[in-house]
């Protein structure tokens, strides 16, 4: 493993009140006290680990700050390498002055995530724990610092480190029958391994099935605002979001691609996709925008149809025979707007349309912000994230996802497997293949390109 000493700042980019630089590897107290130097004269590597030092960073006879400087020593640090971290004034100037110090002394600069890398490689956490380090950084909202931070601390590892502990029992006493199949000996109990493989599968399903809240609460939950030109999509978009983040006109086709941004209502964080009207057109560029607005409605996992109510009935009846079947997996919301626009008997009528759709119905003026409010409840209501408790173990990592679902398709193999009496050649084998899969998400069996694809990813100075 490289052992250099890499630096880099760990602070957000630009100027602020203090920015650390943290420096870390064999020999980073060495460097940092050729240019650290305290009131008392004490240097760097005579001082206890974990202690705080105040002092100067100078460049010969020039000072750059007056600083704090933090000292760990390997094992006991972030990295399980001597770490040392600098807390200087937030001035860009003065950090980039005292990075070239550093780097000029010996040190290189960081890659991407290669503190938290070195983390990983020294065995201060699994690969799984790793990644929950990005997602923290990246969180945005109450549910999703809560689920980076329970995987942080090893929740979703644990739950794997069993598995995997049950699993090596069960392969080993089938590959130690294999070592006596002369003898024709049988040192697992079947029944007992049947019982064990179906707890198993279990765990495995049901981590495998979080994946779709886990998802919802890391990335959002996708909202498709679809309908015709000028039904008020847009107008709803930027009353949702709280800025105009669509162009709003009279004129038909207006959106032509499509427009996402996230909100958070009640902890909960929505992806809403504002799309291009549906209608007839001969317009090569809308008619590609409408394309998409088809491909959006198929991924999201709500769509908000937006009618206008001034529009006839059979233009509406009309759209529900595109909309609808591609609908029918989605919690599919009917948004009538221009509330304002109708008389209260005008309103009564149009009450009776798409009567035959089983699908909530609300009725607002986006433009004067009537009913707004009620639309955000049923949101969440249709959202339906269920209730969690710092002890559920919830996946939101596609590469998790991916890797459970291959381990479910080789234990429910080894299920079929001791219920037909398969040899014990090939039980051993899915076992192992299962094994490998679940180690593919802690890191225990890794390869080069996916560390690089997982670090690459990071911010610089973590």
């Amino acid at each position: 493993m490289d052992q250099s000493v890499i630096c880099a700042i760990s602070t957000p980019p630009g100027s602020g009140g203090i920015a650390v630089i943290r420096l870390s590897g064999k020999g980073s107290i060495e460097i940092a006290e050729k240019v650290f130097t305290t009131p008392s004269g004490k240097k760097l590597s005579d001082c206890a680990p974990n202690t705080v030092h105040f002092g100067e960073i100078s460049n010969g006879e020039q000072t750059i700050d007056e600083v704090l400087v933090s000292l760990f020593r390997a094992p006991h640090s972030y990295t399980g390498e001597d770490t040392v971290e600098i807390t200087c004034h937030g001035s860009i100037y003065i950090q980039q002055q005292i990075l070239q110090l550093l780097i000029d002394k010996g040190a290189r600069s960081a890659l991407p995530g290669e503190f938290t890398q070195r983390a990983f490689l020294n065995g201060k956490m699994d690969l799984s724990q790793a990644e929950a380090v990005a997602d923290l950084i990246a969180s945005t909202s109450a549910g999703q610092h809560r689920l980076a931070l329970s995987q942080m601390r090893g929740g979703f590892s644990n739950e794997l480190i069993r598995l995997r502990t049950q699993l090596l029992d069960f392969t080993s006493l089938i590959e130690l029958e294999l070592d006596f199949t002369e003898e024709d000996v049988e040192f697992a109990d079947r029944s007992h391994l049947k019982s064990l493989a179906t707890h198993i599968e279990r765990v495995i399903e049901k981590l495998a099935n979080s994946f779709s809240v886990g998802n919802a609460i890391k990335n959002g939950i996708p909202v498709a605002i679809i309908g015709e030109t000028n039904a008020g999509k847009s107008t709803l978009l930027n009353l949702l979001v709280g800025e105009e983040r669509a162009i709003v006109s009279d004129i038909h086709g207006t959106t032509r691609d499509v427009i996402e941004d996230t909100i958070n209502i009640s902890g909960i964080t929505f992806r809403f996709i504002d799309t291009a009207g549906i209608r007839e057109t001969t317009d090569t560029i809308e008619s590609m925008g409408i394309e998409r607005t088809f491909q959006k409605l198929d991924q999201a996992t709500i769509v908000l149809w937006v009618i206008d109510l001034t529009t006839p009935a059979t233009e509406i009846e009309s759209l529900a025979q595109q909309i609808m079947p591609r609908s029918e997996d989605k919690h599919l919301m009917l948004v009538f707007n221009k509330s304002d626009l109708l008389s209260p008997e005008e309103l009564k009528d149009k009450q009776q349309l798409l009567n035959n759709i089983p699908a909530p119905r609300i009725y607002i003026s986006a433009k004067q912000q009537i009913n707004t409010e009620s639309l955000q409840q049923q949101l969440l209501q249709a959202a339906a994230l269920p209730d969690l408790t710092p002890n559920d173990t919830i996946v939101t990592n596609i590469r998790h996802y991916e890797a459970l679902t291959h381990a479910l398709t080789a234990i429910r193999r080894v299920s079929e497997g001791l219920s037909t009496s398969l040899s014990g050649d090939f039980l051993s084998q899915d076992l192992r293949e299962c094994l490998h899969h679940l180690g593919q998400i802690t890191g225990q069996i890794s390869d080069d390109e996916i560390l690089g694809n997982i670090f690459a990813n990071f911010c610089i100075g973590k």
